[in-house]
């Protein structure tokens, strides 16, 4: 700080000097006059501010005159005595000739912050969550590397700093401290950066997240042509999605409740936890800011919307926290999402879609921020959505691969990929231990579980299936349990169904198999319609060795599955809907495997149509297995 006098010997300085309110200790100097604010008046002397963290005492022995708060006073350091506290004495001076002192700021970031347990630092960066407690309002506070809670108390339960805002920039001085065994700031003085200022930070921590948000650049698990063309779209999810925890914003993914939804959520889940682990000082961030969300449904149910913007509304009031990023796995890409895709678009929600079902691209992309799917590459469900969502979870989180690379082959056994990949995942699945008939018995039990688990995540249950982080004699004896328990309720549904089976020759040859699981299997209970229906089928291919299509069917939807015919359930869906007005047709899938849904009373004309529409397809016994039935 550069002084001007006034001139000659034993004279005092004509410029009273004014600090900038973020200025601090570090900034006086002795005989210099200062601007101060009397803030408080005792027997002993009076109170002076110079600013948000510069006060201390003018003793009563050098004071003449009266004095009250609010008054400006001219006065320079006289002694900083070892607790810190500051001393001070009057100038006699007008302060006519003011000139601004601007703090210089050394700026301490998240990644400091370790080190400086105790002491007092200076931290920029941008508001991400406001929490008001009945004590200290908490703010989150997002920097070029990681997110720190600082806690700032006005008094209990009342919001301090309450022009501050979500998004806001601020520079906040604090002491670093402990706090339930993290990191936490204590508060001092808090700021919102504007103008230039303001614009240097964004600037700078923009950039910082740019770089901080870009996904790794992994190996594929396989070399995999077929994979190539998706892999773009997916770093590009990857980066949207680090750039998501960096900027605070909760994620939250809802999937298919199977087998490959789970293998596509998991990895997912780990990687984006511990990425949010690693940016965030609070331990329990991973949990409230990534949530895994089962759906029954093979799409995005308003039941589930709803319940979704509700939590989501609730969290933004109760605990300041941004609305979140909606992940949707192994389902998100038919016309049947679009209603509830429609409701969040009134919210800032953006929605990213992964999934390998047959897509309606024209209903769903002005809907989606980012959607990838084999099938706009020419690709089709063989890529299952786990296969490719393992791959996305090494580019947000590499560390992750050595534990994860035998679920791109379980999601595979799951949804019933014939793809050529198969091979070489179920070969390197066999490099971790893991022998193809235990896959098939993990990809079992996956099944069983999600179908009691119904709305619940069942976290450490899934993992323990999966191999995950677990010990392996418990993974391996809870595998076998379940599958075995799987197998033992198919038995038994089956016991039940098949003596009820209806089959028929169709005019292409095809063998064609029915179903009535409403009243012919037991309700309730595992396997589901769709899952019943599917080990029907898979029975009857291997029964046969002819092409086979099988029909389940209740009062008001049917689940069908086909191999070695050449249908298009989506097409069919499409023209069902036209030529029968009233029966409230909806539904979709895969091309050769999927479900429809009308009313009740025109069941029987719906199936029929059907009937003569499988009748007309082409056979095909090339055609490879169907996928996995959606329950």
């Amino acid at each position: 700080m550069t002084r001007e006098t006034a001139g000659g010997a034993g004279e005092r300085e004509a410029v009273v000097y004014d600090l900038d309110s973020e200025c601090t200790t570090d900034d006086l100097e002795y005989e210099t006059p200062y601007l101060a604010e009397i803030n408080g008046i005792v027997e002993y002397g009076i109170f002076v501010d110079l600013s948000e963290s510069v006060s201390g005492l003018v003793h009563e022995s050098v004071l003449e005159g009266t004095y009250r708060v609010g008054q400006e006073l001219v006065v320079e350091l006289e002694t900083v005595r070892d607790n810190g506290d500051l001393s001070f004495a009057p100038v006699d001076a007008e302060p006519t000739d003011v000139e601004a002192v601007g703090h210089d700021v050394s700026l301490t970031g998240t990644d400091r912050l370790e080190a400086n347990v105790g002491e007092q630092i200076t931290l920029e960066g941008e508001i991400v969550q406001i929490k008001q407690t009945g004590g200290p309002t908490i703010f989150h506070v997002a920097d070029e590397f990681g997110v720190v809670t600082a806690a700032a108390f006005e008094e209990a339960g009342v919001r301090a700093y309450p022009s501050v805002e979500l998004g806001t920039v601020v520079r906040l001085t604090g002491t670093v401290d402990r706090h339930d065994g993290s990191i936490q700031l204590e508060v001092e003085g808090l700021s919102t950066l504007d103008d230039e200022d303001e614009t240097d930070a964004r600037e700078r921590l923009e950039a910082a997240r740019d770089e901080r948000a870009e996904p790794a650049d992994v190996e594929p698990l396989i070399d995999w042509p077929a994979f190539e063309s998706l892999r773009p779209e997916l770093a590009e999810v990857a980066r949207r999605l680090r750039r998501t925890v960096l900027e605070g914003r909760p994620i939250r993914a809802r999937h298919h409740a199977d087998g490959d939804g789970m293998c596509a959520a998991v990895p997912v889940q780990l990687a984006l936890e511990r990425f949010i682990a690693d940016v965030h000082e609070e331990p329990a961030a991973p949990r409230h800011l990534f949530k895994r969300l089962p759906s029954k449904a093979p799409f995005y149910e308003m039941e589930d919307a709803t319940r979704d913007l509700t939590y989501a509304l609730e969290d933004r009031d109760r605990h300041g926290q941004q609305l979140p990023l909606l992940l949707m796995l192994d389902n998100g890409s038919t016309e049947e999402d679009v209603p509830s895709y429609e409701t969040l678009a009134h919210y800032d929600i953006p929605i990213i879609a992964i999934d390998h079902h047959h897509p309606d691209p024209d209903a769903v992309e002005s809907l989606l921020d980012a959607h990838v799917n084999p099938y706009l590459h020419g690709e089709d469900y063989r890529i299952t959505t786990g296969m490719l969502c393992v791959e996305l979870a090494r580019m947000i989180y590499p560390d992750l691969t050595d534990e994860i690379r035998h679920v791109p082959a379980v999601a595979g056994l799951a949804d019933r990929s014939k793809a050529d990949a198969m091979t070489e995942y179920v070969e390197l699945a066999a490099d971790a231990g893991y022998e193809e008939s235990h896959l098939r018995d993990v990809s079992e039990a996956l099944d069983y579980a999600a179908h009691w688990l119904r709305y619940s995540p069942g976290n450490r249950l899934i993992t323990d299936v999966l191999g995950i982080d677990c010990d392996e004699s418990h993974h391996r004896d809870l595998v076998a349990m379940l599958a075995e328990s799987a197998r033992d309720a198919v038995s038994h549904q089956l016991e039940a169904t098949t003596p009820h089976l209806e089959h028929e020759s169709l005019e292409n040859g095809a063998h064609l198999y029915r179903i009535d699981v409403e009243n012919y299997a037991h309700r309730f209970t595992y396997p589901a319609p769709g899952k019943t229906t599917g080990e029907i089928h898979d029975r009857k291919i291997t029964e046969t060795g002819d092409p086979v299509i099988t029909v389940g069917y209740g009062p008001d939807f049917a689940v069908l599955r086909s191999d070695g015919v050449r249908l298009d359930i989506p097409e069919m869906v499409a023209e069902l809907k036209a030529e029968l007005p009233g029966a409230g047709i909806s539904g979709g899938g895969h091309l050769v495997v999927g479900s429809i849904k009308f009313v009740r009373g025109k069941r029987e004309a719906v199936i029929d149509a059907l009937v003569e529409k499988m009748a007309r397809a082409e056979i095909d016994e090339a055609l490879t297995t169907a996928p996995a039935l959606d329950d």
